[in-house]
This record gives structure tokens, C-alpha cells and sequence, in this order.
């Protein structure tokens, strides 16, 4: 009786997973084609580079005082050392803070990445759900940043066919 049940476990379990139609795209290669992720990517990282340049220098402002209060520290009194002590470590924590501003969670660095790229990832997204759904496929699997898909089959890859419908805009 157990192997009857086994076996028709086994069967019904075997026809319900042939009926799953699944594709597999590679999404990295999707937004790498698209011409505005590329040039918004360029972008940010253009702007990336001027916000550090800029958050750079308040640190070296900061530096460039802790130099000269070390230069100068024996020559201070007490209060004096105090205070510039204190003058030093404001300037650090508002470098800091500026430097989290920018390139922080909530930073302007940020709210400017998802500004630009949301919309290309919303048109990429619908072009591969109105792609599966032309296909018939059940189940969409990215494979450019998934460690855990070992194997995928050529045969299912539908970058490409993806790609080509993002260009026929």
C-alpha cells in the first residue's frame, strides 16, 4: 500500500512540475544593453566622484588643523588646547555629517541613483513580465546575481529575447 501511494505521489508530482513553464533571464545583461542605464550609471558616478572631491577636502580641512594644532599644542595653554581640541572634533563630525548627506542611505547620492534609475528598471521589468506572459512562462529566474542557480539550461536563457523587446520601443 505504501509503495502504491509512494508511486502516485511520485507521478502527480512529476506532471505538476512538467507543467511549469519557467524562463531564465540575465538582468545585468538586460540593463547593460539599455542605452539610458548606461548613460545614468555614468552619470552617478561622475557625480559619485565630485561629491567625494567635495567631502575629501572637508576632511583635509580637518587634517590640515589637527597638523597645526600639534605643531602648536606645546606652545597652548590648557584652555586653549581645549578649545581648539573642541574646534577639531567639530569640524570632523560635521565632515561626517556631510559626508552622509551624500553618500548616506538617505543621501542625496542616493535619492538621485533612484530618481534615475527607477524608470528604467520599471520599463525593464514590464518587458520581461509582458515577455513571460506572450511565452506562457509561469516562473521568471534572474541569473546574473543568483549564487545559488548552479545550473540553467541554454535552452530557457531569454536575455536576448528580452533585449530585443526593450529595443523595439
Amino acid at each position: 500500500m505504501k509503495r502504491l501511494i509512494l508511486m502516485a505521489a511520485a507521478i502527480l508530482t512529476a506532471g505538476i512540475v512538467s507543467a511549469q513553464n519557467y524562463i531564465i533571464v540575465n538582468s545585468e545583461k538586460i540593463f547593460k544593453s539599455v542605452d539610458a542605464y548606461n548613460t545614468a550609471i555614468e552619470q552617478l558616478d561622475s557625480l559619485a566622484k565630485q561629491y567625494q572631491g567635495q567631502v575629501d577636502a572637508k576632511f583635509a580641512e580637518v587634517e590640515t588643523l589637527y597638523n597645526n594644532y600639534q605643531y602648536q599644542k606645546a606652545s597652548l595653554s590648557s584652555a586653549a588646547r581645549q578649545a581648539r581640541e573642541n574646534e577639531i572634533l567639530a569640524k570632523e563630525k560635521e565632515a561626517q555629517q556631510y559626508q552622509e548627506s551624500l553618500f548616506g542611505k538617505e543621501g542625496t547620492l542616493m535619492k538621485t541613483r533612484i530618481k534615475m534609475i527607477t524608470p528604467i528598471q520599471k520599463e525593464v521589468f514590464a518587458r520581461i513580465e509582458a515577455y513571460a506572459k506572450e511565452v506562457g512562462a509561469d516562473l521568471v529566474l534572474d541569473s546574473s546575481n543568483n549564487p545559488t542557480l548552479l545550473y540553467n539550461n541554454p535552452t530557457v536563457e531569454r536575455t536576448r529575447q528580452v533585449i530585443d523587446l526593450l529595443k523595439q520601443k
